[in-house]
């Protein structure tokens, strides 16, 4: 999903082209599931005329600053995209939709024109980014829930070593923990510990100094780098583990294999032979890492891997309603078609509405009971025809 430095090219290019020229028209999509809390003709009202002034961001959360409020915010969420016409913005592979495509695209939530003709979007395709309309956006949720952003409001040395000495989870799931750092998603979190030599699951609270403080170096300059190319991954330098976290097995980094875990709920790259646990956690997790990576013939990162904290919880949300996945290799039931606001190239279970889930899983569940009820009276019955006498003769 789109991260720190891809949510922050985006920002500096709304910067570039954008600023100080007035909203002429704008379409917002009919689509309550990613615009927030307002209709559409209602947000449309709101931008006509306005003149931008700002374009903001914190972690992974942009807004536009308006000569009045109220003014759009951008949740950009697991494929949330902005798009300036005639103008190259760095793409996140999951969020690009294809140059042929008609204009605005037909996943654009957000839709402007501006006095000088040129024209913005924000597109989504997988439905998970959020679209609000705000009077003060980093006063509220999600933006004033987030920790001190990872670029512009960084910890000093001392400050992280400290924090980190006083928590006991996995280093990995504390970097996600965007209450903690606002903007490192699952790819830069991967990144940095490899770049530091520091196993995932390593409890905070055990780590060293030198640890901490060559942790601390790492993430300033990964995001850094990634942000000095644009966010562009083909640029990022070939020794990072993010060229090869994605293939599907037999990956390799620098001649080292990468493994496959699952850290802070996702799925995890790292390269055993470099990033060791140390201390007591060596002993207690030594095999951990194998036995994992055994239920997993394939590494890389599947879509959920791509998800950001709130939206796994929606996932998991869908999944527990959609009941356990079937084990063996039974033929999966036919997928229904999704419309056009869906995903094409996904599964598309991400654009299902919840009473719709419900309304199969209720359905299933009650032809499975009647045929476990049919099958329970046809052994009571066989066994009480076994356990009649014969007539005499």
């Amino acid at each position: 999903m789109p991260e720190l430095p891809e949510v922050e090219a985006a920002r500096r290019a709304v910067e570039e082209h954008c600023l100080g020229k007035k909203i002429k028209k704008a379409i917002i999509a009919n689509d309550t599931k990613v615009i927030d809390s307002v209709s559409a003709s209602d947000f449309e009202a709101a931008l006509l005329g306005k003149t931008l002034i700002s374009a903001h961001r914190k972690g992974k959360n942009l807004w536009l600053r308006l000569d009045s409020p109220p003014f759009p915010s951008f949740q950009f969420g697991m494929s949330g995209a902005i798009y300036i016409k005639g103008v190259a913005v760095t793409k996140y592979k999951r969020s690009a939709v294809n140059d042929t495509d008609e204009w605005p695209s037909k996943y654009s939530k957000f839709f402007i024109e501006l006095d000088d003709g040129l024209e913005l979007s924000f597109t989504d395709k997988r439905r998970f980014a959020k679209v609000r309309l705000l009077k003060d956006p980093a006063a509220v949720s999600p933006i004033s829930e987030l920790g001190p952003d990872a670029l512009l409001e960084p910890m000093t040395v001392d400050e992280f070593t400290e924090s980190l000495s006083k928590k006991k989870i996995a280093i990995k799931a504390l970097l996600l923990d965007q209450s903690y750092i606002a903007g490192i998603g699952n790819w830069i979190a991967d990144e940095v510990l490899y770049q530091a030599r520091i196993h995932p699951l390593q409890s905070s609270a055990s780590m060293s100094k030198e640890n901490s403080a060559t942790l601390h170096k790492c993430i300033k300059e990964v995001i850094e780098k990634a942000i000095e190319v644009g966010a562009d991954s083909s640029q990022f330098p070939k020794n990072w583990i993010f060229h090869s976290r994605e293939i599907k097995s037999g990956a390799f980094v620098d001649g080292k294999k990468i493994d496959f875990i699952n850290a802070g709920g996702r799925t995890t790259a790292y390269v055993p032979e470099l990033q060791k646990l140390s201390g007591n956690q060596a002993a207690k997790v030594a095999a951990e890492p194998r036995k994992k990576t055994s239920k997993r013939k394939s590494g890389g990162n599947d879509d959920t891997d791509e998800l950001s904290n709130e939206e796994e919880k929606i996932v998991e949300t869908d999944q527990l309603k959609k009941g356990p996945k079937p084990r063996g290799r039974g033929k999966k039931p036919p997928m229904k078609r999704k419309s056009d606001d869906s995903d094409d190239d996904e599964a598309g279970d991400d654009n299902s509405d919840d009473d719709e889930v419900q309304k199969k899983t209720t359905k299933k569940i009650t032809t499975k009971q009647a045929k476990a009820e049919k099958a329970s009276k046809k052994k009571v019955q066989s066994s009480q025809n076994r356990k009649k006498p014969n007539k005499a003769k």
